[in-house]
């Protein structure tokens, strides 16, 4: 939570509501329990799960244990970067990095979004994941800030809420359900330095899209170790989940007047978007009503280790980080998670579900529809992830539930030889997938090209996997061309940074050489190889490069990967340190070229 920041002060929150007004189903008030709950040791039921939560559309417990292992991992990417995580550090970007790569797994679709204005210099990016599941028109958000203040590692601030949502999304990838709405995560950079990773993705939103936001909800240091139990405009209609799971904890929780206008809700407060939020506290103290409600000491902060560097994970209130994980879940399931099967369903399936074409050929499939439930429907029928020179066509685009269409995948003499898959999309009242995987076939033609996509880093991470907050316009170092490049390395402690591409090589061509400009600088003093950077296809390391290459400026490097010819490889990019001194590789304008 940002230390310093406008209270919402003489503004009316029936008013802010107002602007943008918010529809939830009501729910039934749950019954005020003593705590602890008497449900808690009941057999088959975990501690602080109401039954009530299992009741909002099978919400489900989200295990506490696995938010701690991704705190674990938070305060280990701190340890390895100075002990913070800033949103201009490279534990920041190795934070990104974490998420996005738990979160893209597990099939979400997840964007770097760079703040361009108002951010501190160097400041790494916003992550932006939805689950493409749901009515697109109607958008819940869920958002913590990712970023420490410099002089910590920011494990309750805001590790805490920051793991919450990241194990609460990918327990709602594991389960599934059907969705009546669009689950939106965000992780907002720059918080600490007067929210404005948060403020950026706001006024980036035109009008049509901040009226999709029907609530923003915020986490803000939820797992304070002297902690109360707070919700941001508890008394609101989009308070009202968070609430409902709370007091049926019987937490009686209370206003967030500590952290009004202090964290990142306020952003989208400012824009007429409800918002709301659990909190834990940060420096102000408690009170002896609240110690003698929720436990804990009088007169002591709700979090001693406040932007300190003990905000470690040894400074976790595990109750209450549980407590508020289960009642994020529970708010999620309760506005965007379908209570029941469609009234109208299908399924959709093709067959074969595999083909092979020489280039300049075409092979066919039939892509079967059923109604699974309801009346039939018109199914609407597309086709993605087909490669240049490939098209695919549907006769009948679009049929009635329980009749078939002909897919034709047709191919040109130049389409590059390789397997791809392609999802085949129907789309009525709900939408369904199948898969279809294409093998083109011989030698082909071969026109020289540049396989790398973004080989340059100018254009964001896409498609690069792997330690992508590497990734940037980062200070400390420079491009070889642009303004953006790959920095792996240079923390001075044991550490690896990797990126990944797949593509797939043309049978038809005869030379495939890759090249890239490698910057090497190091403290190393020794002419030892302490720190490596390694070029692989798949598990093959091509070359292996150290600190005892170090040079000022960059150096072209080329490798032949002609062998790979007609082959599908994923190329790996791999700097790993050692305990101390750094060396830092520094990548950039890479090209695979065909000819």
């Amino acid at each position: 939570m940002v230390f310093r920041r406008f209270a919402v002060a003489g503004i009316s929150l029936a008013a802010t509501l107002g602007a943008a007004a918010l529809a939830v189903a009501p729910t039934a008030a749950a019954t005020s329990r003593n705590h602890p709950p008497a449900y808690a040791t009941s057999a088959g039921r975990a501690a602080d799960t109401p039954p009530g939560a299992t009741a909002a559309a099978d919400a489900p417990d989200v295990d506490v244990a696995k938010v701690q292992a991704h705190l674990t991992e938070l305060n280990a990417i701190a340890t390895r970067n100075g002990g913070t995580r800033k949103s201009s550090g490279q534990g920041y970007r190795d934070s990104v990095a974490y998420v996005k790569n738990k979160l893209q797994a597990a099939g979400y679709t997840v964007t770097e979004q760079p703040c361009t204005s108002g951010c501190a210099t160097g400041a790494g990016p916003n992550l932006i994941a939805e689950w493409p599941q749901g009515d697109a028109g109607k958008v819940y958000m869920f958002g913590s800030h990712l970023d420490s203040v410099g002089a910590g590692p920011g494990i309750n601030d805001n590790g805490s809420g920051s793991a919450a949502l990241l194990e609460t999304a990918l327990t709602l990838a594991q389960q599934h359900p059907a969705m009546a709405a669009r689950a939106r995560f965000a992780w907002w950079t720059d918080e600490e330095q007067g929210l404005n990773g948060s403020d950026f993705y706001v006024g980036s939103l035109s009008s049509t899209e901040r009226s999709k936001i029907k609530a923003y909800y915020n986490f803000d240091m939820i797992a304070s170790t002297n902690g109360g139990y707070f919700i941001n405009h508890v008394t609101s209609t989009a308070a009202q989940p968070m609430k409902a799971y709370w007091d049926s904890l019987g937490l009686q929780p209370e206003e967030n007047t500590e952290g009004a206008g202090r964290s990142d809700d306020y952003s989208f407060e400012r824009a007429g978007i409800p918002t709301s939020g659990y909190a834990m506290g940060a420096s102000a103290r408690k009170t002896s009503a609240q110690a003698a409600k929720w436990g804990g000491t009088a007169n002591r902060a709700y979090d001693p280790c406040y932007h300190q560097s003990c905000d470690t994970t040894g400074n976790i209130n595990a109750t209450g980080l549980n407590r508020s994980v289960d009642g994020i879940a529970y708010t999620l399931w309760q506005l965007a998670v379908s209570n029941s099967t469609p009234a109208n369903d299908f399924s959709l399936a093709t067959s074969p579900t595999t083909g092979s074409v020489d280039p300049g050929s075409s092979a066919t499939a039939t892509v079967s529809t059923a109604t699974t439930s309801g009346s039939p429907q018109t199914v609407k029928l597309s086709a993605t992830g087909a490669p240049s020179g490939v098209t695919v066509s549907f006769s009948p685009a679009s049929v009635t539930s329980g009749s078939s269409s002909t897919m034709t995948i047709a191919t040109t003499s130049n389409a590059a030889p390789g397997t791809y898959p392609l999802t085949i999309t129907g789309t009525g009242s709900v939408t369904h997938t199948a898969t279809y995987t294409l093998t083109v076939k011989g030698t082909g033609s071969c026109t020289g090209q540049q396989l790398l996509t973004n080989g340059g880093f100018e254009s964001g991470t896409t498609p690069w996997t792997g330690d992508t907050g590497a990734i940037g316009a980062h200070a400390g170092q420079s491009a070889h061309s642009g303004s953006r490049f790959a920095w792996l390395g240079g923390y001075g402690s044991s550490a690896t940074d990797t990126l990944n591409q797949s593509v797939t090589v043309p049978a038809g061509c005869t030379k495939a050489t890759l090249t890239y400009w490698l910057h090497i600088d190091t403290d190393e003093n020794e002419r030892v190889a302490y720190d490596t950077f390694k070029v692989k296809v798949g598990s093959t390391t091509l070359t292996t490069l150290s600190n005892t290459d170090a040079a000022s400026g960059y150096t072209q490097r080329t490798l032949d990967l002609s062998p790979y010819i007609g082959q599908r490889i994923t190329l790996t990019f791999t700097a790993t340190e050692d305990s101390s001194l750094q060396t830092s590789f520094v990548v950039d304008d890479a090209i695979l070229q065909t000819g």
